[in-house]
């Protein structure tokens, strides 16, 4: 049975590239200055066109078990043969890892789940997908976006005209998140695609990162930076500023034909 859905965010125009574009990729992960488990997971798979970070959630040990299960699942994606069969293996994974989480929590009686903000990259385009407050940027000509938008009570608030920026940065609810894989019958992703491009940089997170660091100084950190080193500052900043949750980092830059690759798998802090 299909149990995965996607709200379609925005389509992004532009024809396909013609330029054969190599990846350079790196991520880390980190339990954090507070908490005593890491339960955020990441994957790097570039032969397939795959890069995600996962926030599992649930406590004693069911978030590692819900965000290791997207990990897990994914890791077996394989190498597609265009970008709908890259879509669907995605989809046919992420099906398989909520199903898991959701026996998983019925046998313990308790809500399960992971965030998940994941790239899919083939063919001169890319589509982010997302179910949480996991983050996803693109940095291009000098400029961050943020292609996601949180899942989480407070945004909604935002959207309503309830609270404004400055509130929202103090609400006490803001971490509640309204989507994750695992938790409802059916998963629910938002999703938008568009052209890669030489010199795009994008990066993924868990809201470890996004707490203590700003937009600004994500940009900043990725522009002129190997993926390696962009994601080394960007730890070490969070974790200056109290690491007050698990922080995940996956940074993923195209570059021209002509440059060579550099696809690292990565740290896995305690």
């Amino acid at each position: 049975m299909r149990n995965l859905l996607f709200a379609e965010r925005e389509r992004l125009g532009g024809k396909l590239s013609e330029v054969a574009l190599r990846i350079e990729s790196y991520g880390v992960s980190h339990k954090g200055c507070v908490r005593l488990v890491n339960e955020d997971r990441f994957l790097i798979e570039p032969q397939s066109g795959l890069w995600l970070v996962a926030d599992g959630m649930g406590g004693h040990a069911a978030g590692e078990a819900a965000s290791s299960s997207i990990v897990e699942h994914l890791a077996t994606i394989g190498v597609a043969s265009s970008a709908p069969d890259l879509r669907a293996r995605f989809e046919d994974r992420l099906s398989r890892a909520h199903d898991e989480i959701r026996k998983l929590s019925q046998a313990r009686g308790a809500t399960i789940g992971s965030t998940i903000a994941a790239l899919l990259a083939i063919e001169g385009r890319f589509a982010c997908l997302w179910s949480g407050d996991s983050r996803v940027y693109l940095i291009r000509d000098g400029a961050i976006s943020q292609l996601s938008r949180d899942h989480t009570e407070v945004q909604e608030l935002l959207d309503r005209g309830v609270l404004s920026a400055a509130e929202a940065r103090t609400w006490p609810r803001r971490n509640v998140i309204t989507r994750a894989v695992g938790v409802t019958e059916e998963i629910v992703m938002d999703f938008r695609q568009g052209e890669t491009l030489p010199g795009d940089i994008f990066v993924l997170g868990t809201d470890g990162l996004t707490t203590h660091v700003a937009d600004a100084e994500i940009e900043a950190a990725v522009i002129s930076a190997a993926p390696e080193d962009a994601c080394g500052h960007l730890l070490d900043t969070a974790l200056s500023r109290g690491g007050t949750d698990n922080v995940t980092i996956v940074v993923v830059r195209f570059t021209g034909a002509g440059q060579a690759p550099s696809t690292h798998p990565g740290g896995n802090g305690s």
